[in-house]
């Protein structure tokens, strides 16, 4: 099985430049991190009347660790307050909130409804008042939610068993996820029940502080497999119009209700075909397989959205600029890009070293991963420099972050430089580059996967190797023996 070089081995970013050569990358990076108000990293960003400080930003995250009725627990803070004390001026979501019951992904994720409101509203304010304790200012503070409904990848009663609500019947997803032929596709009216409730949801955001929502459009979720409804009879499937319409009647809906509201949408700009751990793999090593794509010859035109549906191992942006054109004619201008999907083809999603218990190992260089999702960025943004554009993919760098977050923000290739896993062990990485103190390198995330292998087994998710409050958890020691296939 092949290996790769571990970054955190390489002693410089030299050593690093001639790794990318060697893979026929570009993936640009500066020699010195600039510190203070001039540093690229430090200038501001506005859009539809909002601001944000510098060009670090949180990603939202799927919690595994709120109640059974949707509150957030002392786990749930503790992450919050970490995102303040982080430094980014961008907080896009904190969390992925459902909309309803029915579409939480994991029976412990947040819920947004009455009796959840208080709570979810406190999550925001004792965010925001770490950062003025740390920080002092908090005006250029932009903090979000996060709206979902998991769709395809519904699991809001049990952990281990999935209530998927469908667009369509999938060729290769139905018979990877167990959907039976004539499981219930959802209606045109149904839909429009969760765009109410979206609305419903929004309006409380707004009341509750936040200044913009994620309509979200990525990794599988309903707005996402609402893009590759290429077959799908009725208003919300078939061409484009159709298969964006979702889009359209979510933000009316969303600003009818709340019109003071800002608007943001994270997309998976491309997706490939679903990936499986190698069959032939004998396990004889005590590793997965390496990651193939699932078979799909007889699934062509592939749907998906953002990729060549005759080649769906390559990339094809035609409709990711036709849905970012559509966004600008909506007045829509905060764009978090990312790509594929964690259920089905991880290493597109977010290249990792290291896979979860349910993956595969990685079938590329995880840098070519990285490179694949800067490049799409970079080709968007040039034809749409009218949106603040945040990328995604960067944790993999890990010491090397600062050096080529600062390089593409500088050159324009992307406007803020998002973060997931790395501030669940290292919340600190944006404000330590920006003071130009070094990194806290037993800090930083190594893409060990503990934080999706956890949930995946049912445990609340948290960086176990690197975080002191996981390690001291019994949950570190079942999460070890799930790695070790006990």
């Amino acid at each position: 099985m092949a290996e790769y070089p571990r970054l955190g081995t390489l002693p410089d970013i030299a050593a690093l430049r001639a790794h990318l050569a060697t893979l026929e990358l570009d993936l640009p990076s500066d020699d010195t991190v600039e510190s203070g108000p001039a540093s690229p990293l430090a200038q501001p960003l506005s859009a539809d009347g909002l601001t944000a400080g510098n060009r670090f930003c949180i990603h939202p995250m799927e919690g595994w660790d709120g109640t059974p009725d949707g509150l957030p627990t002392e786990y749930t803070m503790r992450r919050w307050e970490r995102f303040g004390q982080s430094g980014a001026k961008l907080i896009w979501g904190g969390e992925a909130v459902a909309v309803r019951h029915d579409g939480r992904a994991n029976p412990n994720q947040l819920l947004l409804a009455p009796h959840t409101h208080e709570a979810i509203g406190a999550l925001r304010a004792r965010l925001v008042e770490v950062h003025r304790e740390l920080y002092g200012n908090t005006d250029d503070l932009l903090v979000g939610l996060q709206l979902t409904h998991s769709g395809r990848f519904s699991r809001p009663n049990d952990k281990k068993k999935l209530e998927p609500r469908i667009a369509y019947h999938h060729p290769i997803l139905d018979r990877k996820f167990g959907i039976a032929p004539d499981y219930p596709v959802l209606t045109d009216a149904q839909i429009r029940e969760y765009i109410a409730d979206y609305a419903v949801a929004a309006k409380a955001a707004y009341e509750l502080g936040y200044q913009f929502v994620d309509l979200k459009h990525c990794h599988g979720y309903l707005g996402h497999e609402l893009l590759s409804a290429y077959d799908r009879p009725g208003e919300f499937g078939g061409d484009f119009e159709g298969r964006t319409r979702y889009l359209v009647e979510l933000t009316e809906a969303v600003r009818a209700a709340a019109p003071g509201l800002g608007l943001g949408v994270r997309l998976s700009a491309f997706d490939f075909v679903a990936y499986r751990p190698d069959p032939d793999h004998d396990g004889a090593d005590g590793k997965l397989g390496r990651g193939v794509p699932e078979p799909f010859a007889d699934a062509l035109p592939y749907p998906a959205f953002g990729c060549d549906r005759q080649h769906p191992l390559a990339v094809d942006l035609t409709e990711t600029h036709a849905f970012l054109a559509l966004l600008d004619r909506l007045g829509i201008h905060w764009v978090n890009l990312t790509a594929g999907s964690p259920y089905y083809n991880p290493h597109i999603q977010r290249p990792a070293y290291y896979p979860p218990s349910d993956g595969y190992q990685p079938p590329e260089d995880p840098l070519i991963g990285v490179a694949r999702q800067v490049a799409a960025v970079r080709d968007l943004k040039a034809a749409f420099p009218q949106h603040v554009i945040v990328g995604t993919g960067y944790t993999y760098l890990q010491e090397w972050i600062p050096n080529v977050a600062q390089a593409v923000v500088r050159q324009g290739w992307v406007d803020s430089v998002g973060l997931g896993r790395m501030v669940l062990s290292y919340p600190e990485l944006p404000a330590d580059t920006l003071a130009g103190r070094p990194m806290a390198k037993k800090r930083i995330c190594r893409t060990f996967s503990d934080c999706t292998t956890a949930p995946r087994n049912g445990m609340i998710s948290g960086c176990y190797p690197l975080d002191e409050h996981y390690k001291r958890l019994p949950e570190r020691a079942r999460v070890n023996e799930v790695k070790r296939g006990k």
